[in-house]
């Protein structure tokens, strides 16, 4: 397998995570979002809608991150990231979606570049408006892990999953702009249990090789 992603991308490192708790192996292709080499011609060739990351298994391609999870989920089931019964997965599923709906679409690349370049937006005012997509998105979450009484070290029992895969790069991402996170305890501990996990720390976006060093 290949993965064209980078290594700052949330989508990308959530991707990454899931890999690494499947133990599938992949040889990692940097695509530099700072250069915009996502929009030449040759990433477009792999990605018609140049956005990373791309999956590439034999001559199949895989986009978009959702998807290439839970194909991920359909050929590699063991380990599981989704628990066995409907209703629990519906419950992880909803937390992954709170982060990989609400959230992250509204504040990536994309969308905060068109604030700075199309709409004038300094640097102050998107910094305010990831915050305050993270802040709602994170109070939700933060009150469903406090709600849950047989939550156990992770989003859902005692191993990590889908909720987590989704969580830790916003984690991330949050930190990187500024969003104070002591309101949100249950989360701060989930993230520091992942980051005693290999699959974790391996994905880490300062662990990637195109990293700065």
């Amino acid at each position: 397998m290949r993965l064209y992603n980078f290594f700052r991308s949330g989508t990308s490192h959530r991707l990454r995570i899931a890999l690494n708790l499947k133990g599938i192996q992949y040889d990692y292709v940097a695509v530099d979002l700072r250069t915009e080499e996502h929009l030449g011609t040759a990433f477009k060739a792999v990605n018609p809608q140049q956005l990373v990351p791309a999956l590439m298994d034999g001559d199949l391609t895989l986009i978009q991150s959702p998807a290439i999870i839970e194909w991920l989920e359909e050929r590699h089931p063991a380990p599981p990231l989704l628990p066995s019964d409907p209703d629990d997965r519906a419950h992880v599923r909803a937390m992954a979606a709170i982060v990989g709906c609400d959230i992250h679409p509204i504040n990536n690349r994309r969308i905060l570049e068109y604030l700075r370049k199309q709409l004038g937006h300094d640097e102050a005012a998107v910094l305010d408006w990831c915050a305050t997509w993270i802040r709602a998105g994170f109070d939700a979450l933060e009150t469903l892990l406090a709600q849950d009484t047989r939550r156990g070290r992770f989003c859902f029992g005692n191993a990590p999953g889908l909720a987590e895969v989704y969580l830790i790069p916003q984690v991330e991402s949050a930190r990187r702009f500024n969003v104070d996170l002591t309101p949100y305890p249950n989360i701060l501990a989930i993230d520091a249990t992942c980051a005693e996990l290999d699959a974790f720390r391996r994905a880490a976006p300062g662990a990637q090789p195109d990293a700065p060093k």
